[in-house]
């Protein structure tokens, strides 16, 4: 009897993209929070809002909160993410 073993994984390595640039400061940014829209966000998120503007000086924090906990960000989600200078994604479980 002939065992034969299968390897389903693709043979073609995906294209990495590539981080972007650190921020020297935050002083002036605008700050996105995607949350999951889980209950525990809300007052963590609500504190992480003022701290980075009382502390860090960011301008602006702006949040959105996913339709779907388990999924990836909603497509309008991830079209806005490019006008923020930088983004903070969690979860509260």
């Amino acid at each position: 009897m002939t065992l034969q073993v299968l390897d389903p994984s693709s043979e073609m390595a995906a294209e990495l993209g590539k981080p972007a640039p650190r921020l020297t400061s935050l002083q002036g940014k605008t700050v996105g929070f995607i949350s999951n829209g889980k209950e525990g966000t809300v007052g963590y998120f609500s504190h992480l809002d003022r701290m980075l503007r009382d502390e860090f000086g960011v301008a602006d924090v702006v949040v959105r909160v996913k339709s779907n906990y388990s999924a990836p960000a909603d497509p309008p989600i991830v079209a806005e993410i490019s006008q923020w200078d930088a983004v903070i994604s969690g979860l509260g479980d």
